[in-house]
């Protein structure tokens, strides 16, 4: 991909038909701060998912900053991009929004078992992934990619909401590269792909009566057993996939029915959530849990493709020298897989432990902040 150096900043904007209103007093970040500074910056901005404006007006305003960027502007999403010419491009991509905060802001330091960690929400999903790209992307003018730097909106909700959905599907263009690295927490390690998922809700029916005639009708919670045996008996596979092995699961995330105390239920509900391996379409992994529960009534309310780990590409396996490290699956369905279905490798790779996530006790290791920004910096600076 090719195009003009750019010898002055220049902001493309598009308009978004609800766009948040500016913050009163709008937070200035300052990307020439250290990496955990930044992170601790971005951490004090409440960003809980449906409130992002403030946090996209403070990182839109710090990448126009930088004269070489070219920032576009989609609804909350703000997309940074060098256009110098080179013959190849990276995606460095983040979400900005976190879940509810509860009690755990504003940040601060904190020693675990000897080791400095920044304390707070938003500080491993994945505010710290987020403050090492803005940083680099600032500073860095000549990278020997052209790069895209991409921070969304709407990760840690329903998937109609997400900011890099809804950039895929109006703007391609601008999530084009030939490799991308999403900055979800990996413990600075690089984590090939993602497994697909996949919600059905397996019903049972029943015919209500009185529970004192209980002979009268037909009592569609007991029916669920079965379900529950199918599950219960289940053996997940793991399934090699280009070089890494991913586990697979399939587990009840909920069961509801019942009428009232005196009644004989005449439905019942269980969810069900199936993790696959990326190496299974989505076809392939509806069809599994059909047959896995063949005379029920399956219906599937939420999916998700996986994404293969792309490990093969040469700037992922450009990537994976300069980092060091040995390629693990991600478990877990990341945005990974949109990249994947837009046919562009993609790893997950940011500082902090993906089990803090969403924690209430949730804190990321200075030391896996620094490393994640120098592994960047050599590898997209380097001569």
């Amino acid at each position: 991909m090719r195009g003009e150096p750019c010898l002055k900043s220049r902001l493309v904007v598009v308009t978004d038909p609800s766009p948040h209103p500016a913050a009163p007093h709008p937070v200035v970040l300052d990307p020439g701060a250290s990496s955990l500074e930044l992170t601790r910056q971005l951490c004090d901005i409440g960003s809980v998912s449906g409130d992002e404006g403030p946090i996209a007006d403070a990182i839109e305003a710090a990448a126009r900053t930088a004269a070489h960027l070219e920032v576009t502007r989609v609804g909350d999403t703000v997309v940074a991009r060098t256009m110098l010419g080179r013959d190849r491009r990276v995606v460095l991509a983040g979400h900005i929004d976190t879940v509810p905060v509860n009690g755990n802001l504003p940040t601060h330091p904190l020693v675990v078992d000897g080791e400095e960690h920044l304390w707070g929400r938003g500080t491993v999903d994945m505010k710290a992934g987020v403050a090492v790209q803005l940083k680099l992307a600032v500073e860095l003018a000549e990278p020997v990619f052209d790069v895209t730097w991409l921070w969304y909106d709407h990760e840690e909700v329903g998937e109609e909401h997400n900011g890099l959905r809804r950039l895929a599907l109006t703007h391609p263009e601008l999530m084009e590269g030939d490799f991308a690295i999403l900055g979800e927490p990996s413990n600075g390690q690089i984590e090939g792909g993602c497994n697909g998922t996949l919600r059905a809700e397996i019903r049972t029916r029943g015919v209500r009566a009185h529970s004192a005639r209980a002979w009268m009708g037909h009592n569609a919670i007991h029916d669920a057993a079965e379900i529950l045996q199918v599950l219960q008996s289940y053996r997940p596979r793991e399934i090699d996939v280009d070089g890494l092995r991913y586990r697979e699961g399939l587990n009840a995330v909920g069961i509801a029915g019942g009428v009232a105390g005196n009644v004989i239920p005449d439905e019942c509900v269980v969810q069900v959530n199936y993790r696959f391996a990326p190496s299974r379409s989505l076809a392939e992994a509806t069809a599994h849990v059909v047959e896995l529960f063949e005379g029920f009534d399956v219906r599937v309310v939420d999916a998700a493709a996986g994404a293969r780990p792309g490990l093969d590409a040469p700037l992922a396996q450009e990537f994976i020298a300069a980092v060091g490290a040995t390629p693990q699956p991600k478990y877990g369905w990341t945005d990974v897989a949109r990249f994947s279905a837009l046919g562009i490798p993609a790893v997950n790779f940011g500082p902090g432990d993906p089990s803090k996530a969403h924690a209430d006790d949730e804190s990321v290791p200075v030391a896996q902040i620094v490393a994640a920004e120098e592994s960047l910096r050599t590898w997209l600076s380097r001569a």
